[in-house]
């Protein structure tokens, strides 16, 4: 199995990465420059395993280049169930803050990636000298906790169409740019990708999709899927 390659960048390169992240505006420079002296620049090829469920969580990570795929992953049956794709600037790998024992969930390079992995010891010694770090960091747990809560309430009450439907809106809206007949969303998207989302069969998705692109709602580009409407809610 390839392991993740270390990528020799220099200390200012490193600054910059974490600067450019969601979490730079919350660092002081003295702060920022320890952080960056104790992380590690990595590469990942794509569909590489970052970690894996029952690996130590001694490492943070943010995302430099590149998507990554957070998923829970059955080995003996190749089945996996996605839990998110995080973009570039991403900061993910937060269990190590907060859990405890080994990760449970598995990250994949959803593409080619690069990434800066920091010590977990160091992070939470920056969380505790910088409150505003200390709060946005348990803000993102929060955010992320409330939203596999709703994923987990949308799989119990909703059919699957409403469920992919949820899924474009929720992907337009973090990862789509304006296009002339509605909203791209810049993210390729395999079919089966989309059912390990939504929690259904490749073959449902399929036909689900082609019935929205016959209804006008979406059409493939290159594929990506350009969002074009999706029908009102019905009212509770």
């Amino acid at each position: 199995m390839l392991q993740p390659r270390a990528c020799d960048l220099t200390e200012a390169d490193r600054a910059d990465i974490i600067r450019h992240s969601e979490i730079g505006p919350r660092l002081t420079e003295p702060l920022l420059t320890r952080l960056a002296d104790a992380a590690t620049a990595l590469d990942v090829r794509r569909r590489r395993f970052i970690y894996r469920a029952g690996d130590a969580p001694d490492w943070l990570y943010l995302i430099a280049r590149g998507r990554v795929k957070l998923c829970y992953f059955e080995a003996d049956t190749d089945r996996e169930a996605v839990i998110d794709i995080l973009p570039v600037g991403s900061l993910f790998g937060e269990f190590a803050l907060y859990g405890t024992g080994l990760r449970q969930m598995c990250a994949v390079a959803y593409e080619q990636v690069r990434l800066l992995r920091v010590p977990v010891g160091e992070f939470r010694q920056a969380m505790g000298e910088s409150r505003e770090l200390y709060d946005y960091t348990f803000r993102l747990v929060g955010q992320r906790l409330s939203r596999r809560e709703r994923r987990i309430a949308d799989f119990a009450l909703d059919p699957i169409p409403a469920r992919l439907e949820k899924l474009l809106l929720d992907l337009s809206e973090r990862y789509g740019r304006p296009a002339a007949e509605g909203v791209l969303i810049d993210l390729t998207l395999p079919h089966r990708e989309i059912a390990s989302i939504v929690g259904s069969t490749r073959e449902s998705v399929t036909m689900r999709l082609n019935d929205m692109r016959r209804a006008g709602m979406i059409e493939f580009v290159d594929r990506k899927i350009l969002l074009k409407y999706l029908p009102a809610p019905a009212p509770a």
